[in-house]
């Protein structure tokens, strides 16, 4: 028996499932949005139960939604409820995520698979084995390579997995007291340590309705019964519940996909600026594109207020929020230089940037998760937080744009290098840029200084992360002052917004998922190499190619100069 039913069956005497008696219902066809509203503690975190189904789906599967052996397609609130009760054989489902090939074959399994069943790996004792190494390395504060991370990784895919279809995982029982203390499953015995059975009988009941309604896909009683469960909860302790309102603003912000939109505003939005452009007399375009571009710029800002609004903190601690917030900083900082030069190539050079970073982030969501965790102690001074981490990601926002506008420049001058060279005002708002990045990264590693001295007792300790970001200041500073000192023309300061991007790329992504050492733990992750590495060797030929394009047409003309000054003496 589940723990719901075994739960209300303990209660009142009056239910009783086995799972020959569920059904294999159209559960598909519910509303499941009273379910998900209702609150649950995981993760250190209250939450909807929509957000921990949708989090528990993309950590077991790699994807927001599951479709099983049979082709029916499962949503996350959905599984979530089928696993409780059984109603499928989820153990023998290939739904388990492994995203390691090296693991994949070592283990002995089919290597043009990436998921496999729970029951295929929790019988698999090299699996098992590696893990078992990898934790005692890891106890040992031992470097572990990438198999033993994804052993890891899929030990805790299965754990959850198994959590969840046995109940352990569904604490939505409110503590009486203190919000630090921990909630209980709906298992009569601890919840009498914290309630006695009259106050906890009528949310026992509202259970039992909810789940016969769900395995007789009764929408009406499933939505009532979902609802008034979630009144009763609210009523054992009103002062731990969630409020109303918080619940359904991070239920809104699930659905509302506002990233998503963005996306495709961004990419809709390049299209028509593209054409614009082309088409040199497309001012009625351009006010399109434009337009569109704010459309998107106000989807990704609304996601992140609303996402500021359920973790009650800026969203700069982990991979995901800084990639969400530098690519909106990308887009903003588009939209300013673009209204102060009246010039489309700021929003040319910010939206395939901004549309990167937001189509990479969504598709590797085991690698960067989109989870709103609680923070680490040293990340809970709010102030510091905001000034120094909001500075640092703001200068990368800036380089960003510095280095689509570059990519634009190092094109033009790969088609036509004489006209790219006399085109002044574009490498005048290249400057403009790079300015504004140095300023803003200066400012931050001091803040930085400042924030670790407060923390850790010391300005300045050679940790990675302030030593590549120090690496990356002084790369952009000597940009700009060898500008100045004239040691290079401006073909090299257009190279350079390029090539000191790879700088800002290793203080940002390279020290947290490859070096993966320092005081910064909290960013920590794995994953995305490949894309990364693709990036750059793709630069590097780009920019290979724009300097030999560049050399070339300078010796043509430096030719075709000699040439007429012999014709002339002649």
């Amino acid at each position: 028996m589940l723990i719901f039913v075994a739960a209300a069956s303990a209660l009142f005497g009056n239910v009783s499932y086995s799972q020959s008696d569920v059904p294999n219902s159209g559960s598909g066809s519910l509303d499941f949005k009273q379910w998900g509203l209702l609150a649950i503690q995981d993760g250190g975190r209250r939450k909807p139960v929509d957000t921990f189904a949708r989090e528990s789906l993309i950590r077991i599967t790699g994807r927001s939604a599951y479709t099983d052996k049979t082709g029916r397609k499962w949503q996350p609130d959905d599984f979530v409820l089928s696993a409780l009760l059984d109603t499928r054989d989820w153990k023998s489902e290939p739904m388990v995520l492994i995203s390691s090939g090296q693991l994949i074959e070592q283990l002995g399994l089919d290597k043009t698979q990436r998921r496999f069943s729970f029951a295929q790996l929790t019988g698999s004792a090299e699996l098992q084995r590696i893990a078992s190494e990898a934790r005692a390395l890891k106890r040992a504060e031992k470097p572990l390579d990438r198999v033993q991370q994804e052993a890891l990784s899929v030990n805790d895919r299965l754990a959850l997995l198994g959590n969840v279809m046995n109940g352990n995982a569904l604490l939505i029982i409110p503590s009486p007291k203190n919000e630090a203390d921990p909630w209980l499953l709906p298992d009569p015995a601890p919840v009498a340590t914290y309630y006695d059975e009259a106050q906890f009988a009528p949310a026992f009941a509202e259970l039992t309705k909810m789940m016969r309604a769900y395995n007789q896909a009764d929408t009406f009683n499933f939505s009532s019964g979902a609802r008034q469960l979630r009144d009763n909860l609210r009523t054992l302790s009103p002062s731990i519940y969630p409020q109303e309102g918080q619940l359904r603003l991070e239920y809104f912000y699930n659905h509302f996909a506002g990233f998503y939109r963005a996306i495709w505003c961004y990419g809709i939005a390049l299209v028509i600026l593209i054409a614009a452009h082309l088409r040199k007399r497309g001012g009625v375009l351009q006010n399109v594109g434009v337009a569109i571009a704010l459309l998107g710029l106000a989807f990704h800002a609304s996601g992140i207020v609303m996402r500021c609004l359920i973790a009650g903190r800026p969203p700069v601690t982990n991979m995901y929020e800084s990639i969400i917030w530098v690519s909106l900083a990308v887009s903003l900082f588009g939209m300013i230089f673009f209204a102060r030069y009246r010039t489309p190539v700021y929003l040319l050079a910010a939206l395939p940037v901004t549309l990167i970073a937001l189509l990479l982030v969504h598709q590797m969501p085991i690698a960067m998760p989109s989870s709103i965790d609680p923070l680490v102690p040293v990340l809970r001074d709010n102030f510091w937080l905001t000034v120094h981490v909001l500075t640092i990601t703001l200068s990368y926002a800036a380089f960003a744009l510095a280095m689509g506008f570059g990519h634009i420049l190092l094109w033009r001058y790969a088609r036509n290098p004489a006209a790219a060279s006399a085109d002044a005002p574009m490498h005048f708002w290249l400057y403009r840029v790079l300015q504004l990045g140095v300023l803003l990264l200066a400012v931050g590693t001091i803040l930085g200084g400042v924030w670790a001295n407060y923390s850790w007792g010391r300005f300045w300790g050679w940790d990675p992360k302030e030593t590549w970001a120090l690496i990356a200041l002084l790369c952009y500073i000597l940009t700009l002052h060898g500008r100045l000192a004239g040691w290079w023309t401006e073909f090299g300061l257009v190279v350079a917004s390029v090539i000191c991007f790879l700088a800002i790329l290793m203080a940002w992504y390279g020290v947290n998922f490859v070096l993966g050492k320092g005081l910064h733990s909290y960013g920590f992750g794995v994953g995305g190499e490949t894309y990364v590495a693709i990036f750059v060797v793709l630069d590097f030929l780009f920019v290979a190619f724009a300097i030999w394009r560049y050399r070339r047409s300078a010796s043509s003309v430096a030719e075709l100069r000699e040439i007429k000054a012999q014709r002339a003496s002649v």
